[in-house]
């Protein structure tokens, strides 16, 4: 599982919405990187999510939040729904 945050420099919640991924990646021990949309790679990336405002914050390929910020209680049961998701679906 991949955690991603699409920042933008001028976002002025962006590093808030890191922090809070960045603390809820490391609990549930997933991937976690961030994609600045500024650079030619990163706005490809958003582009492919159909992201147009930061912060944005991608599970894998599902888009959890477009253009503003999330708590980090919603980020955490969406990392957990997904884990039980995958957990269900291996233990099969």
């Amino acid at each position: 599982m991949e955690l991603k945050v699409f920042t933008l420099p001028t976002c002025s919640v962006c590093s808030v919405a890191k922090m809070i991924a960045l603390e809820v990646a490391r609990k549930y021990d997933v991937a976690f990187r961030v994609v600045n949309m500024a650079t030619k790679e990163g706005l490809g990336e958003g582009s492919a999510y159909r992201l147009m405002s930061a912060p944005s914050i991608v599970i894998d390929d599902d888009v959890v939040v477009r253009g503003h910020l999330i708590s980090k209680e919603r980020l955490e049961e969406e990392v957990k729904k997904r884990l039980e998701s995958w957990r269900a679906r291996v233990s099969e």
